[in-house]
């Protein structure tokens, strides 16, 4: 049996014929900068080809999964990769329906329960009968009655179908168990001082908009009645306004002309119901209201009020808690509630429990131990962070029993205090001693203390990376000249520098009687003209304090969000977010174009003399326009093929080569290169060659100090990570020049940073902080904390046992708070320059 994966001469990306021995069933730990080739070589390269060889074993062997570029990988295992992403955007699903834990409070409830009678409001106790298991969902309870013991009125026998709000027996018939109900804000989509060529329609614009007019004006005829495009709204007649609202199959319009039919090319679907289509259609995603527009009201459903079933489900009680009860607690709190069962119930419906006794506190515990414990059960899957979503999959895969797989983790402490790092750790090495290799690309020197093996590429990103320079131990990498881990660790291991905290400009911003989710806090100042860090364990209420409260201050006062008042905010000029959302989902939208570069780049080219001669624009220089661009493709260089069961695949495109342009378009050069070539190439390559550039050289040169220079330019930002998303905006805020005192608010910036690349990160908060502005970060990374001038520390546990002020002030003072966790560990970063073995 092979004790090792071979992989010998990989040359993917910026890979340089990497020849690597990655010992099996042991945790395997890849480290090194961002953009070093880690990723290229766990997935690209490694992930890719184990897809490829199992799909070909199951003699699925199809050209889409393209073999990497790679000599030979042997010794290899079937693999699975944990990412990121969220992939489940659907409303429906929550944190207890993902894990299955509220398929087992369904059961519970459904064979426990103590359920009221509508009719004499008397108690019904359960009948404790034995009923199908718990896989089989007792389809057989349909329909199925039973009489009230006090009154004798009929009553539908409750089962597990009618605890689900996915499921018509149980959903809420007011929201159809989704929790909340949507309006449409008229007054949002409708100017009627406008007309529609004007813009009076606010969901109708650009060639959309013409397309429509051309439609309406053609029903008009066909109706027999004039509709003026150049009208205001509010002229309109009561037929022109139902054509426009609701459209020609609308009852509202069908009412004028009965006995006429709308004929092809004068179906106007109504600005009402095109709406509504969509907002259906976006319905798993999240934001979709945003998306449109903020031309919907979404408010808390008012018959459940947002507890998305029955009425009579809801009034069923277990252990004097009802279902409602049980979702919104945390999970730690489930899993209580879960060991206290057996005493607070009856002996004789005990033997209903055994089929959950064991399985539903396991699985729980796994979540508690990769630190979600303070998630809730009807917490949206949407709404997780990568991290967390990333974690909730780890918790579950320890229970799938599979033995000899591959797991490749994408940085899993991700969002992760450095408390919680332990339980992660444990769970990895639970994984790998059930036989399993586990492959973690990772940046966490706790991680890399606890690997069997550290595999350290580096020393550069992008063109400067792609080697291997340093294997083995912590100690191992430390001894290695290259190795840039190891020259991180070494330099601190040296004395311990004295560091100067800003005092800042003497002004604050200070929260009062601070009362939202789990945040309890009577006051809380941050200084203004300081580095600010909010720490505390996952889930304590850092994002609730900083984006929640502070981001939706007003400085006039007025209605603030979740607190009393916040003073001080008139100090400051503007407000600056980033968070950790996705940057889009749009493929067309890549690094060019997301930070105007592209803008400046086509204009460089059409501007040649050679291209005067050409007749050629810079809208011929554009991927998103017809014109210049391949027709094949659309100018996206990749078509998608659809792969059935597995993601869709993108494969070059056939008829431009992955070159996105017109052969007339990429024979026009640059300095000896097509646009193609610079979409091609990493924002480090292409800065000698842009230097003299003014317009681009400055958000090129931020870009590589944020970290960011191995990126290309034509990657598509769907591909970023909520790190590198963030990155990139404050990169594009950075080469913009700063009016006024602004507040920058960021929710873990270091996500996705080798140590050395923090320093970098650090340097540049610095500069913000020292051109008179103010930076606060939600952190989790000592490296970043230990820096700043100011912290201020929110626990002490997470979900409802968080949401305290535990400590506040320099570095130094909260090292002394004995309470806090952060503290802890910053006791021992401080004191010791973070000596790591």
């Amino acid at each position: 049996m092979k004790e090792a994966i071979v992989i010998k001469g990989a040359r993917e990306n910026n890979l340089k014929n990497v020849s690597l021995t990655i010992p099996k069933y042991k945790l395997v730990v890849l480290t090194g900068p961002s953009g070093s080739g880690k990723s290229t070589l766990a997935m690209d390269t490694l992930q890719r080809e184990c897809q490829r060889q199992y799909l070909d074993s199951m003699g699925m062997t199809s050209d889409t999964i393209s073999k990497p570029k790679v000599e030979s990988i042997v010794g290899l295992s079937p693999s699975i990769s944990v990412g990121q992403h969220v992939t489940n955007r659907n409303p429906r699903s929550t944190v207890g329906t993902v894990t299955d834990i509220y398929t087992f409070v369904r059961f519970i409830f459904s064979r426990l329960g103590e359920r009221i009678c509508p009719s004499c409001n008397g108690s019904i106790p359960p009948s404790f009968e034995a009923r199908g298991l718990l896989i089989e969902e007792d389809e057989e309870m349909e329909g199925q009655s039973m009489g009230c013991p006090h009154c004798g009125a009929e009553l539908e026998k409750l089962g597990m179908s009618h605890f689900s709000f996915n499921k018509p027996e149980g959903a809420c018939e007011a929201c159809g168990g989704l929790g909340s109900v949507a309006t449409i804000n008229e007054a949002a989509v409708f100017n009627p001082e406008l007309s529609m060529k004007e813009g009076g329609v606010a969901s109708l614009n650009g060639v959309h908009r013409d397309i429509q007019m051309r439609i309406l004006v053609a029903a008009g005829k066909h109706f027999g009645f004039v509709f003026d495009p150049d009208q205001p709204l509010k002229d309109y007649g009561e037929i022109q306004r139902d054509l426009l609202y609701y459209g020609v199959e609308s009852e509202a319009f069908k009412r004028h002309f009965p006995n006429i039919k709308p004929i092809q090319g004068t179906k106007f679907e109504g600005v009402i119901p095109g709406l509504w289509r969509r907002y259906k259609e976006k319905e798993g995603e999240a934001g979709a209201q945003e998306k449109d527009g903020g031309f919907f009201h979404e408010q808390q459903c008012p018959e459940c009020l947002g507890a998305r079933l029955k009425k009579e489900v809801r009034l069923v009680r277990v252990a004097d808690a009802s279902i409602i009860d049980v979702s919104d607690w945390s999970l730690s709190e489930v899993y209580e509630w879960t060991k206290g069962l057996e005493a607070a119930l009856p002996a004789e419906g005990l033997h209903l429990l055994e089929p959950i006794l064991h399985d539903m506190p396991t699985r729980l515990k796994r979540i508690i131990d990769v630190g979600l414990g303070y998630l809730s059960m009807n917490r949206q899957t949407v709404s997780l962070s990568g991290g967390e979503a990333q974690r909730l999959r780890l918790a579950s895969l320890l229970g799938s029993g599979l033995t000899g797989v591959l797991y490749i983790l994408d940085e899993p402490t991700t969002g992760l205090h450095p408390r919680d790092t332990v339980g992660l750790i444990r769970v990895l090495q639970e994984l790998r001693d059930l036989g399993n290799t586990v492959l973690v690309i990772e940046h966490d020197i706790e991680m890399m203390r606890a690997a069997d093996h550290i595999i350290d590429m580096g020393p550069g990103a992008g063109l400067h990376g792609g080697i291997v320079v340093g294997e083995g131990s912590l100690e191992d990498l430390m001894a290695s000249e290259l190795s840039v881990t190891g020259a991180y660790l070494r330099e601190e291991r040296l004395e311990v520098p004295t560091r100067i905290r800003r005092k800042g400009n003497g002004k604050q911003i200070t929260i009062r009687q601070a009362q939202y989710r789990n945040i309890d806090i009577q006051e809380v100042s941050i200084p203004l003209g300081c580095l600010v860090s909010v720490t505390g364990v996952s889930g304590s209420g850092k994002s609730t304090l900083i984006f929640d409260i502070l981001a939706q201050g007003s400085s006039n006062g007025h209605e603030q969000t979740g607190c009393k008042e916040i003073t001080g905010l008139g100090e400051v000029g503007s407000i600056v977010i980033f968070d950790q959302s996705p940057m889009g989902r749009m493929q067309r939208s890549n690094v060019a174009t997301y930070t105007d570069v592209f803008t400046h780049l086509r204009q460089l080219f059409a501007a040649l003399p050679e291209e005067k001669k050409r007749k050629l624009t810079s809208k011929h220089f554009s991927f998103n326009t017809p014109g210049g661009r391949c027709e094949t493709c659309q100018g996206l260089g990749v078509l998608s093929v659809d792969m059935n069961f597995l993601p869709d695949l993108e494969v070059k495109c056939h008829a431009c080569k992955g070159r996105r342009f017109t052969d007339e378009v990429l024979q026009v050069k640059y300095d000896g290169f097509s646009i193609s070539d610079l979409l091609d190439m990493s924002i480090q390559e292409s800065l000698p060659i842009l230097k003299s550039e003014a317009k681009m050289a400055g958000i090129i040169e931020t870009l590589c100090e944020v970290g960011l220079g191995y990126l290309k330019w034509g990657q598509s930002v769907k591909t970023l990570s909520g790190g590198e998303g963030q990155r990139i905006r404050l990169a594009k805020e950075l080469s913009k020049p700063s009016k006024n005192h602004t507040l920058y608010l960021l929710d873990e910036p270091t996500t996705g940073l080798h140590p050395s690349d923090i320093k970098q990160l650090h340097t540049l908060l610095s500069k913000l902080v020292d051109t008179g502005n103010t930076v606060v970060v939600v952190e989790h990374s000592l490296e970043l904390i230990r820096e700043s001038d100011w912290v201020i520390d929110i626990g002490p546990e997470g979900g409802t046992v968080g949401g305290k002020l535990v400590a506040e002030g320099t570095p130094e003072q909260v090292a002394e708070v004995q309470e806090s966790y952060t503290g802890m560990f910053l006791k021992r970063i401080l004191a010791e320059g973070f000596n790591p073995l």
